[in-house]
């Protein structure tokens, strides 16, 4: 049996590693070639070079000549202009006349009211006062851009009182009389125990009837119904009040007939 030696028994490992064989290094990264940058260079020349090019040739070329400003004259046909259209036809017709025409008439056995304008008509300041705060009221209406209001009311059946108010705006900035429809409906349907419905051919208009009357000390139960619409530039509120509850059937039937005559 062979002995080791003892050298190489004893040896420590730093000279074990150094009798081992050498080991290949690893590859050193590769460095990047000049070919890749000439062939990024030449390319950017490239696009600069066609870029002066094109602004050469168009600098060379004659102006584009604009078109001129006044256009050649349209011949007018001949023949008689179409006739215009009547006021049945022409709903502005209609609106730009004497809207009190447009109020529903007075039934027959009815009381005029005596709360009213006598010529049916009612300015800035009188539409105004009909609100809980008219000062406010009225600078609203001026920037809602008022036009004037025509109004119609009576007293039939005992205590029932009719009103009806048609407001006309100018409408040069924004659809006022939409707006105002929009506003009274809003109020209307905030009041407790109520209906409401919409009134037949006349766009968003509504009608409302408020169950829960109006109780005041020494007065009779008030009960009320409303209806609110609007045609072009102008907006319709109707009011009944009664001492008795007011039926659907009757704030649709003045309603429907007065949207009707709009």
């Amino acid at each position: 049996m062979l002995e080791v030696p003892e050298e190489v028994v004893d040896a420590p490992v730093a000279q074990v590693a150094q009798l081992a064989p050498d080991t290949p290094a690893a590859p050193a990264p590769a460095r990047r070639g000049r070919t890749t940058l000439l062939v990024a260079g030449a390319a950017l020349l490239g696009v600069v070079a066609g870029a002066c090019t094109g602004y050469l040739i168009q600098a060379d070329r004659e102006p584009t000549k604009l078109p001129p400003l006044s256009q050649p004259r349209l011949a007018q046909e001949k023949g008689r202009a179409p006739e215009p259209l009547s006021a049945a036809q022409d709903r502005q017709v209609r609106a730009d006349g004497d809207l009190r025409k447009l109020l529903l008439k007075k039934p027959a056995g009815a009381k005029t009211a005596d709360w009213l304008p006598g010529d049916g008509w009612m300015n800035l300041a009188e539409f105004a006062d009909t609100y809980a705060k008219p000062g406010t009221e009225f600078n609203t209406l001026i920037t809602d851009e008022f036009r004037r209001a025509a109004v119609t009311g009576w007293q039939a059946d005992g205590n029932q009182t009719v009103e009806i108010r048609l407001i006309q705006f100018r409408q040069d900035e924004s659809p006022e009389a939409a707006d105002s429809s929009d506003n009274n409906q809003y109020w209307a349907d905030r009041k407790p125990d109520s209906d409401s419905w919409s009134v037949p051919g006349a766009g968003s208009g509504t009608a409302y009837v408020h169950h829960r009357p109006d109780n005041r000390a020494g007065y009779l139960p008030m009960y009320s119904a409303e209806a609110h619409a609007y045609r072009g530039d102008v907006a319709m509120e109707l009011w009944i009040y009664d001492t008795k509850p007011i039926t659907k059937a009757r704030v649709m039937d003045l309603a429907e007939r007065q949207m009707e005559r709009l």
